[in-house]
């Protein structure tokens, strides 16, 4: 009898373990594809060979996860040419420990079921092990959970020689040792495929979209964040908060998310830290701990009301997120005059041969935007030559104007201060005279 129960046990048991994997994939032959690519194509220095060997050899034999990881971050086979041309070093000292994917394979499915432990609603999907082109360690697209393994199981030995600033962050990122924490990525981008949008709508929602799948991972492994981003955000929290409530509404978000480390704070990804430290006090603060992970995973990223309302139950900014947005709408930039005339004047003179638009602060003078008014390209001024002065207070456009024209130019809000404030959008409207009066500068 005793017998019978344990063989009835162990069938159940290896019934239940095969129901968790059966539905998913743990797919590796990218990089035995993209490895036997790369050496037929370091063999040559012709390029049109070189990029028949990458098709044929690598991408057209890819995964289902490789085309999608195509197709996520847009590489093309000439910004792999490049990468593979220009750092022989770098694919060099990372090739070894791309094939040791396979031996992950345990561990990430444990990972998995621990977040299914956590989050019983867990949708099974693929995972793909893939090369890319330097710019994920990994994302998710249809569901299914892509490595970017030239990133991804990097470590502190990894030759980053060859790097120039465009991947600048990689040194750092990669003493981190990133393959140490490949469970925990795996887990951190299993979440995302759970969400119900792959991306957020703006700097907050993106923030939190990211922070929710960087905070999950803790609950379900055991194991604090290998992102050095949030360390930092814990030391120096208030900073931190205060800097990201003044940027909230920017339209820009480099200095938040995928940035480099050209911040104030010198660290890449501290939205990643806003995100989490939202969703950790939701979560410390929450009676039903399994309906707090239920509710941030599955929040709508693309929804504003959703988002901000939650974001304001959660109570962590100094002030509800609508006081916030008014005081930011009050801290922009402004235009304040024009020079040569005044706006919306009925007769200009077509003979003026500049207009100087006056900003209520200094601007950035790396950045600018011009556009068309709502009448069109038909009404837009003949703009010679543009410049920002030196101290940023005020922008200058050469233009030939012609007698008894109706024009419009648009200053938008690419113009933004050093801070990166934008400027609020200005419609410059006119009418020039009749006559030409050739105004002396």
């Amino acid at each position: 009898m005793k017998r019978i129960i344990l063989f009835v046990l162990l069938f159940l048991s290896f019934n239940h373990v095969h129901a968790q994997s059966k539905h998913s994939q743990f797919v590796t032959s990218d990089i035995d594809h993209f490895w036997k690519a790369y050496d037929k194509i370091k063999s040559t220095t012709d390029v049109t060979e070189q990029l028949k060997y990458l098709n044929d050899l690598y991408i057209d034999k890819g995964s289902e996860g490789l085309k999608l990881i195509l197709e996520a971050r847009r590489y093309s086979d000439n910004e792999y040419l490049d990468a593979i041309n220009n750092y022989p070093l770098f694919w060099a000292s990372i090739r070894a420990n791309t094939y040791k994917a396979k031996e992950f394979a345990k561990e990430i499915e444990q990972g998995s079921l621990k977040l299914k432990k956590i989050y019983p609603k867990l949708r099974d999907n693929n995972i793909y092990f893939t090369i890319g082109a330097l710019r994920t360690p990994g994302t998710g697209k249809n569901g299914q959970i892509l490595v970017g393994s030239e990133l991804a199981m990097a470590d502190e030995n990894t030759d980053t020689s060859e790097f120039t600033t465009s991947f600048k962050h990689l040194k750092p990122y990669f003493a981190t040792n990133p393959i140490k924490h490949i469970v925990f990525l795996n887990v951190h981008e299993y979440v995302h495929t759970q969400q119900k949008t792959e991306m957020a709508y703006d700097l907050l929602s993106q923030s939190l979209f990211e922070g929710v799948a960087e905070f999950i991972p803790t609950l379900a492994l055991g194991l604090n964040s290998p992102t050095p981003a949030i360390a930092y955000g814990y030391k120096n929290r208030e900073q931190v908060r205060a800097a990201f409530e003044n940027d909230m509404f920017s339209p820009w978000h480099y200095n938040w998310i995928w940035n480099d480390l050209e911040n104030q704070f010198k660290t890449r990804d501290l939205g990643y830290y806003i995100g989490y430290a939202l969703a950790e006090k939701y979560y410390k603060d929450a009676i039903d701990k399994q309906k707090a992970i239920a509710d941030l995973i599955e929040l709508d990223f693309n929804s504003r009301d959703e988002i901000e309302t939650f974001v304001d139950r959660i109570g962590y900014f100094s002030k509800p997120i609508k006081q916030l947005k008014q005081d930011y709408e009050n801290s922009r930039p402004r235009v304040v005059g024009i020079k040569q005339f005044q706006n919306k004047s009925q007769s200009v003179s077509a003979g003026i041969s500049q207009i100087t638009v006056e900003f209520s602060t200094a601007l950035d003078t790396r950045y600018s935007a011009t556009d068309l008014g709502p009448l069109g390209r038909a009404y837009f001024p003949e703009v010679i030559s543009r410049a920002i002065s030196a101290d940023g207070l005020s922008m200058t456009y050469d233009v030939k104007l012609k007698a008894n024209q109706v024009y419009q130019l648009k200053i938008e809000s690419g113009f933004r201060t050093q801070s990166a404030i934008p400027l609020l959008p200005y419609l410059i409207e006119f009418k020039t005279s009749e006559e030409s009066i050739v105004i002396a500068r």
